[in-house]
């Protein structure tokens, strides 16, 4: 039996099917998605099986064996597997790298090194160095750990060691997918035979007798800590009665549960609007007859769509199958796991990078093993190991995080549709403000198109007012909020109602500047300019993490006329506090929400009525609901709006339009008061309408007359390098080989440096694609990657091409 694998090694070369011999202890039990550890040249590598078969085009004799199994049964389903191909080929990545982003960091390889004696040679027989070195040391040494921490003598030791052959080194494959065990204790008597044993003990032994009582009363397994806390007793009376054989004390497996502890009240399902019943008949009707269809839902903020995917997905497990549910990371709000908890109960997984490694491993384990239905996570959810799928929903579908910007570069949006269709199952993608490609394709009939435009109860979206600060700074108002906002925050405050302050930049400052001479705080390593953190009084690159003390006089001119320029959420803080002395401001942003679990206890504050502000960047515009929340000011609504990508309008209308659908949700009436300085831009103009569809209308026609999505499709080709003449010189290679190979009809723009020329040392270029239809697009970019993989492989260029790319800096 042959096993044809592909393994953990990520170079052109290397991306295919290996053949391997499948020893005998292994022919029935290995299957097509188990992990395997083979031999590889010289070393032992992770493999995953993708195919098995009984002949090889390979000599037999020649092939080598597998030496080990590393699952008991698959972690990839056979749909799985066949979907890794697609996902390959669309992102042209690598195999291996496919099939690592659908497994749980926890069950990714770990290589390490172990350094042991020659079996031929005992300690004893060593040179004396080597001899005291393995006496001071395990007869087992981690090789890494002794090159990185080791005395430049250990080290000597060991190469000495390894070229006489007095030492060997052994490969090991390992990953990190601890089970997290307890000591736990049961009885190994009956009741009645337990009533024995108490009889024989003298009244001496109180503590054995209480214990026995226990499990008398309660003959089930509990852990050690837990039975001498309930008992008041000890450890040593625990190990007396099993010594004596009375009790059995075994390691047992405890699932970590990130909701521990966390009591969710089972709900109902809500009744349903005319608008939401005539937006769920469709879905339910495919539901029922086992059939694939795209559902666009476009719902305005508050129109109740979670409600319609909850009762989608009660369909899906009425008929005996499984939901997956993604929701942008940004917004995996409390709120939204406690609306499925409180539904669905203990039917639900959640999958999100909040999790720590144990606890998403955990989570992954409780699909596979079909013990859950319903899995609730972020972009890589979607690759959850549900083997009878009915029903997957992308919600705010919008969303750029929904695309991963690492290899393998897919989007959840095309995979979910993918599976869809293998399991003839409904996709809803949702979203107040859909991205120009859904909306588009959802006109045309690609997508089956539902509306709802009204908010549940008829709650009127709020009332959206929009501020030219030039006025304001004609007026003489130089401060950071408007008049009109202060006023209406004063307003607030006084009735004590809660208010949303949005600023979609982080920190304090944007950028430090001299006055004298116009110097401006710059990132040593990136073409940026530092961001200045008052908390801990620091100078940040956002980019590569560079951190530097602020100069308290110019390094330029040694001047003292340095200034702070720009406002982050830290500023606004600080002024807000200037204004209203008492005011209560909860800030969430990256700085304030790195600490697990800080994301949720910001938000129950705010909920629970411990702040008047919250205030945040865009972690705050989607997914909550409170119903005391009034007020939304925006500031600076146009930040994003001049940055030089041809998504800006499209993202500054989605921004805007999800922050001012947090106000007035329920009963109260909402107001959004918008602080711009191009209040004349169609993007701001219909946030103030509510109106996507005239914002669409304009946007496409843009849009067509600069050859952009959805009427082109888009390919970037980045190149970078430490050396910057290299960079130049390979993306002007790369732009001359498209022209040659790609049709006519295909626009080719390049080479040109990014929007930020060097990040993290590293000068960049790129390579603009823009095509309708280009039958030879992926053979010649595979062609591309082909050509420079040597390259890569032994210098610092890179070369990394994005088929449908979101970030254009």
């Amino acid at each position: 039996m042959i096993a044809r694998v592909i393994v953990d090694v990520a170079t052109n070369q290397t991306d295919r099917l290996f053949d391997y011999l499948i020893p005998a202890p292994f022919i029935d039990t290995i299957l097509p998605g188990m992990r395997v550890v083979v031999p590889f040249g010289p070393r032992k590598v992770q493999g995953f099986v993708l195919e098995i078969g009984e002949t090889s085009e390979f000599d037999i004799k020649k092939l080598k064996p597998i030496e080990e199994l590393i699952d008991v049964e698959p972690p990839l389903t056979n749909e799985l597997l066949d979907l890794s191909f697609w996902v390959k080929d669309q992102t042209l990545s690598f195999h291996i790298g496919v099939l690592k982003v659908m497994l749980p960091a926890a069950m990714r390889a770990k290589y390490k090194k172990e350094v042991h004696p020659h079996p031929d040679i005992s300690i004893e027989d060593m040179s004396p160095h080597l001899k005291t070195f393995f006496k001071q040391h395990d007869s087992v040494l981690d090789w890494d750990e002794l090159i990185k921490k080791g005395t430049d003598l250990e080290r000597k030791l060991l190469m000495e060691g390894v070229k006489k052959q007095e030492l060997r080194i052994i490969p090991i494959v390992g990953t990190g997918e601890t089970k997290k065990k307890r000591n736990a204790v049961r009885p190994a008597f009956s009741k009645k035979e337990l009533e024995q044993f108490k009889s024989s003990l003298t009244s001496q032994a109180k503590k054995q007798i209480d214990l026995v009582d226990y499990f008398i009363s309660k003959p089930t397994e509990i852990s050690v800590v837990e039975l001498m806390e309930t008992t008041q007793t000890s450890r040593s009376t625990i190990n007396t009665l099993v010594q004596k054989g009375v009790l059995v004390q075994e390691e047992v497996e405890i699932r970590r549960d990130p909701y521990e502890g966390r009591k969710f009240e089972r709900t109902e399902a809500l009744p349903l609007t005319e608008e939401q019943r005539a937006a769920l008949n469709p879905i339910l009707n495919k539901m029922d007859k086992g059939e694939h269809e795209t559902f666009l839902l476009r719902g305005v903020t508050g129109s109740g769509k979670t409600e319609v995917y909850l009762q989608a997905i009660d369909r899906a497990l009425s008929l005996g199958k499984e939901a997956i549910m993604l929701v942008p990371e940004i917004s995996l709000t409390p709120q939204m796991v406690k609306r499925f908890k409180e539904r669905f109960g203990s039917e639900v997984a959640v999958l999100h990078s909040a999790l720590s490694k144990g606890e998403k491993y955990d989570e992954w384990r409780r699909i596979r093993d079909k013990k859950v239905r319903v899995a609730v996570g972020a972009r890589s959810a979607i690759f959850a190991p549900f083997e009878n799928i009915g029903m997957i929903i992308i919600d705010e579908e919008h969303e750029t995080s929904y695309k991963q910007e690492e290899a393998p570069r897919y989007h959840a949006r095309d995979v979910a549709i993918k599976r869809g269709g293998y399991y003839k199952c409904p996709v809803i993608l949702g979203s107040a403000t859909p991205s120009l490609e859904s909306f588009a394709r959802a006109q045309k009939g690609v997508y089956h198109l539902l509306t709802m435009e009204k908010r549940v109860n008829n709650v009127q979206l709020p009332v959206v007012n929009i501020i030219d600060m030039r006025e304001e700074l004609k007026k003489g108002n130089r401060s950071m909020f408007s008049e009109s906002l202060t006023e209406a925050m004063r307003s607030r405050l006084e009735k004590k109602e809660q208010m949303v302050l949005f600023l979609n930049r982080r920190g304090y400052s944007t950028f430090i500047l001299c006055r004298d001479c116009g110097y401006v705080a710059q990132c040593p390593h990136c073409d940026i300019s530092l961001t200045y953190h008052r908390t801990n009084q620091t100078l940040q690159c956002h980019y590569c993490n560079h951190i530097e003390t602020p100069p308290t006089f110019c390094p330029s001119c040694e001047g003292d006329s340095i200034r702070f320029f720009g406002s982050g959420t830290q500023k606004v803080e600080e002024e807000l506090q200037k204004v209203f002395p008492d005011i209560r401001v909860i800030r969430m942003d990256v700085d304030t929400t790195k600490r697990k679990g800080s994301h949720e206890k910001l938000l129950d504050r705010f909920g629970s009525g411990e702040g008047d502000v919250l205030l945040g960047t865009q972690m705050i515009a989607k997914g909550l609901d409170f119903p005391n929340i009034t007020l939304v000011g925006i500031l600076a609504a146009d930040s994003m709006l001049h940055i030089p990508d041809f998504r800006s309008s499209e993202r500054t209308f989605q921004l805007l339009t999800q922050v001012s659908g947090r106000a007035g949700r329920h009963e109260k009436a909402g107001e959004v008061i918008v602080q711009t300085y191009t209040p004349d831009h169609y993007s701001i103009v219909d946030v103030k309408q509510h109106d996507y569809v005239s914002f669409y209308q304009r946007e496409m026609q843009l849009r067509k007359q600069a050859a952009y999505p959805p009427y082109y499709f888009l390919t970037l080709i980045h190149v970078s390098d430490t050396d910057l003449t290299n960079a130049i010189r390979v993306t002007e290679k790369i732009c001359h080989y498209l022209r040659e190979n790609l049709s006519p009809t295909t626009l080719i723009f390049g080479p040109a440096a990014s929007s930020i020329p060097r990040i993290k040392d590293r000068y960049r270029y790129q390579c603009m694609i823009k095509y309708k239809v280009e039958p030879k697009m992926i053979k010649v970019l595979q062609e591309i990657i082909k050509t420079y993989q040597g390259e890569m492989a032994r210098t610092d260029l890179s070369v990394l091409i994005d088929t449908n790319p979101y970030m254009m800096m």
